[in-house]
């Protein structure tokens, strides 16, 4: 079975944790051996976010002053060898001689996605409300409420196809982990003449997971977060765990646009595109998540 695995921000580093390396391996020592366990019985493609990572290498970019800020499309393809590298190390450890290879993606959106006028993908730490708004002011940021914090926010144009598709799939055929499509991948357009620029922006990872899998036609797509299943009414007494549902059912909740609300769109999507399975739970119950008895398992409406 072919699995494309997703790893939240979580994976990396929890909200409010120091965002340096020894807090990111440590974390993804965890991920790795999670993550092993899956690779030893099925083929595996890793996914994995980067908001904090990508915020910070922004941050460090804009404190030299006689250099332009990096841009956006190049700070993405930083974090993804950053973090490449330290899963790849780590997935290593655990698995011995397998085969594994981290890849910089690039994701192709479209120049003129409407996404580029309202940003809203957080990147970065978090701020309280009144030292964010500062920050904007000076630094030119957009800012948003991110729970109860807030955070800056940047565009999030929806990914439209993986350039390093063939290369993934020549690596899945020599039985290879394949590490890629970090961040959502490193978003390019396209001009007239078919070559690729890089743009200000990050594709949302969830969005772009969901694609991938599609284009490799895998068996499962899984979300892998900080929480043992998708729960409606999150965070009040009334909190209910779902553990099997269809798109059609989740479409009645709302979901928390900046935790929840990607990964059941993302997982809704790629079942109703190809009416395989996917699953969303906790890091620590991968193999769970697998086998289906673990987490909050997305079928189709014909399945259920």
């Amino acid at each position: 079975m072919l699995v494309v695995a997703a790893l939240g921000g979580n994976a990396l580093l929890r909200r409010h944790e120091s965002p340096d390396a020894e807090v990111a391996q440590r974390n993804l020592k965890v991920a790795a051996e999670a993550l092993a366990e899956i690779a030893c019985e099925h083929q595996l493609v890793v996914t994995h976010g980067n908001g904090p990572q990508i915020g910070l290498l922004a941050l460090q970019s804009e404190a030299f002053r006689d250099v332009r800020t990096y841009p956006l499309d190049v700070l993405g393809a930083e974090s993804e060898g950053m973090i490449g590298y330290l899963l790849e190390r780590e997935l290593a450890n655990a698995l011995g001689p397998a085969p594994i290879a981290s890849l910089i993606t690039q994701t192709v959106v479209d120049a003129l996605d409407p996404a580029f006028q309202k940003p809203s993908k957080p990147i970065g730490p978090a701020y309280e409300r009144d030292h964010a708004r500062a920050l904007a002011r000076e630094r030119g940021w957009t800012v948003a409420a991110d729970g109860a914090d807030w955070r800056r926010v940047v565009a999030s144009p929806t990914p439209r196809s993986i350039v390093e598709l063939p290369t993934i799939r020549l690596l899945l055929d020599h039985d290879t982990v394949v590490v890629c499509a970090g961040g959502g991948g490193v978003p390019v357009v396209v001009d007239s003449g078919g070559a690729r620029h890089g743009v200000e922006a990050v594709v949302d990872k969830d969005l772009a997971s969901a694609l991938l899998a599609r284009e490799l036609s895998a068996d499962l797509l899984m979300f892998l977060t900080d929480v043992p299943a998708v729960e409606i009414d999150w965070r009040t007494p009334n909190a209910t765990a779902l553990h099997t549902a269809t798109p059609s059912q989740l479409e009645a909740y709302d979901f928390a646009v900046g935790s929840m609300g990607p990964k059941v769109g993302a997982a809704s999507c790629f079942v109703r595109a190809t009416r395989k399975r996917a699953a969303i739970g906790a890091l620590t119950e991968a193999a769970q998540l697998v086998e289906g008895t673990a987490g909050t398992q997305v079928v189709s409406d014909e399945q259920r």
